[in-house]
């Protein structure tokens, strides 16, 4: 009963985190100091990424109309917007797939550590609060998907890269590069949840490949909680986000991230 009273908590913290652009990472690294799975390291390995599927589904869900690329025959079943606006997240997708899959293993080994997740942590808070600054005279030129072009989607596709770095967080680069192009606030984070339906399908799909789609009843029952959770944690959370920033800029986000990186750094090495 333990074990799974932590694994929800573990499914609270991706839900909120995965979304909000503070970094999922940083979170469970703390979070993992003080709970700890009674599995295989093999295990927890996958599960700390797949369980971001049940938080893949409430994007899917919230967002299912606009997604849905097929209508009535009325209409000709096709809904052309909707096909190009997965084309343009596909096109956004590429440069951290051609970087990512190949260096998956790599990446981890060099910079899955405390030291790097409170660094980009603090960087980018400050980035957030820089650019907030920056734009705060200034109206974003792109205020729907039908203004969003091929080459703004593909250079957002580019800052996500940046999130490779743990403690970068995905939302956050893919957010703060959009706003930099001159996207709005809202497209910014729409077009980043969408980029997580097919980033952190692939990823999860490699991590269950790597440890071969065989789970014990009790493991399959972990792993389902954990994502059950995912998903209605980060149901709440988007539906959060979306409403604070129709009124609000991201610098509150900025500040958090510094915080907690300086969080991250004072425990371990003050108390570890």
């Amino acid at each position: 009963m333990l074990e799974f009273l932590k694994v929800i908590l573990l499914g609270i913290v991706e839900g909120i985190t995965e979304w909000l652009p503070i970094s999922s990472t940083g979170h469970m690294i703390l979070v993992e100091e003080f709970i700890h799975l009674n599995l295989t390291e093999a295990f927890l390995e996958m599960f700390n990424v797949v369980i971001q599927l049940g938080a893949i589904l409430a994007v899917v869900v919230l967002y299912f109309q606009k997604l849905w690329p097929f209508c009535s025959p009325q209409k000709g079943w096709i809904k052309k917007d909707t096909w190009t606006l997965w084309f343009k997240v596909l096109i956004a997708v590429l440069p951290a797939a051609a970087i990512g899959l190949p260096l998956d293993d790599t990446l981890d080994a060099l910079f899955y550590n405390y030291q790097t997740v409170a660094i980009m942590l603090i960087v980018y808070g400050i980035f957030f609060i820089i650019v907030e600054n920056r734009n705060k005279q200034r109206r974003p030129r792109i205020n729907s998907f039908d203004e969003l072009t091929w080459s703004t989607a593909a250079l957002i596709g580019v800052f996500q890269v940046l999130a490779l770095i743990p403690g970068t967080s995905r939302s956050g680069a893919t957010i703060l590069g959009a706003v930099l192009l001159g996207t709005s606030r809202y497209i910014a984070a729409e077009f980043s949840f969408f980029l997580a339906i097919p980033v952190m399908f692939g990823a999860s799909l490699l991590k269950l490949v790597k440890f071969g789609f065989v789970f014990s009843g009790y493991e399959l029952a972990i792993l389902l909680t954990g994502m059950i959770t995912a998903f209605v944690v980060s149901i709440l959370a988007i539906k959060f986000l979306m409403g604070y920033i129709k009124k609000n800029d991201f610098k509150t986000f900025g500040y958090y991230r510094i915080v907690l990186g300086m969080l991250v750094l004072a425990y371990f090495i003050f108390m570890k």
